[in-house]
């Protein structure tokens, strides 16, 4: 990673021994700040990595904030041992399934679950941090924009034009949208809202830093923009599950990655649903039947 410009902070970043399909080469955890530093995203629960963010401290310095992005274990389950190593309080906007939209927290009390392991549902943070919120170091000073859709409790965290993005926004791959946790329309609006601003660095939860923020972001809204319109057309040849429809989607996919392609089709799917464009007899049904309206 090249060094922030003249004036900015010190930031070292550590890639956490996780890769995966999802993951990519790792999670990527930033140590930003010198003397009293803020440690984002400490990472997955492992003995390597909490070891490799203490070792990367100059003789003297502290952690004073353990900043969580989102509660996905890759990024968050660290965070209690790194608090209890370090003294440093927990900040994210919340517990795992807090910042839903009122779509997706209908949708999981009538059962709508996103499945697998990731989702961090012990974490609570010591400190709760909200739209426009703002932490200081020494020689840092950080902004959180709540940034929901790949989880409701995402956050971003702004460092002047520049932006740690978490999953919200990487440049190896888009990010998966997994209902009820995730939100496709509350991706593509907090984008949206990303777009107004003069971005000239982002720094992700996963890959390299992305040098032209506005391409990237127009990228992944016309990607977006463009699955709907795939979609809205295979429907029009016949009523169909996420499941078939990701079959006729996704055709150089390699296996590990389908069933979060899956998942991307049903986000799809429910944001057509609340826009009135598609209809079912139960969203929340493992296989079911979407037509157009």
């Amino acid at each position: 990673m090249p060094p922030p410009p003249g004036g900015m902070p010190r930031l070292r970043s550590l890639l956490a021994p996780n890769p995966s399909p999802l993951t990519f080469r790792g999670t990527n955890t930033y140590l930003l700040g010198s003397g009293q530093v803020a440690v984002i995203d400490p990472g997955p629960d492992d003995d390597r990595h909490l070891a490799a963010i203490l070792a990367a401290l100059d003789p003297g310095e502290a952690v004073s904030h353990i900043l969580v992005t989102h509660t996905h274990r890759d990024h968050s389950a660290l965070a209690p041992r790194l608090s209890a190593a370090t003294g440093a309080p927990v900040l994210a906007f919340g517990t795992a399934t807090e910042g839903r939209s009122p779509l997706m927290s209908r949708l999981a009390a009538a059962g709508l679950s996103a499945g697998g392991d990731g989702l961090d549902a012990d974490f609570t943070p010591d400190e709760r941090l909200h739209e426009g919120g703002t932490l200081h170091g020494p020689d840092w000073s950080l902004t959180a924009l709540h940034t929901p859709g790949h989880l409701g409790n995402h956050l971003c965290f702004a460092m002047g034009e520049w932006l740690f993005s978490g999953d919200h926004v990487m440049g190896w791959s888009s990010s998966v949208i997994s209902p009820p946790d995730g939100d496709m329309a509350a991706y593509c609006a907090a984008l949206e809202r990303l777009q107004s601003a003069s971005w000239t660095r982002f720094l992700p939860g996963h890959g390299d830093p992305i040098p032209d923020p506005e391409h990237r972001l127009q990228a992944l809204l016309a990607h977006r923009r463009q699955r709907e319109t795939q979609i809205l057309a295979l429907l029009a040849e016949a009523p169909a599950d996420p499941g078939s429809l990701m079959t006729r989607l996704y055709h150089d996919v390699t296996p590990a990655l389908l069933p979060a392609a899956r998942r991307n089709v049903l986000a799809h799917l429910l944001d057509l649903l609340e826009k009135n464009r598609v209809l079912t007899a139960d969203p929340t049904a493992p296989n079911a039947i979407f037509h157009l309206t």
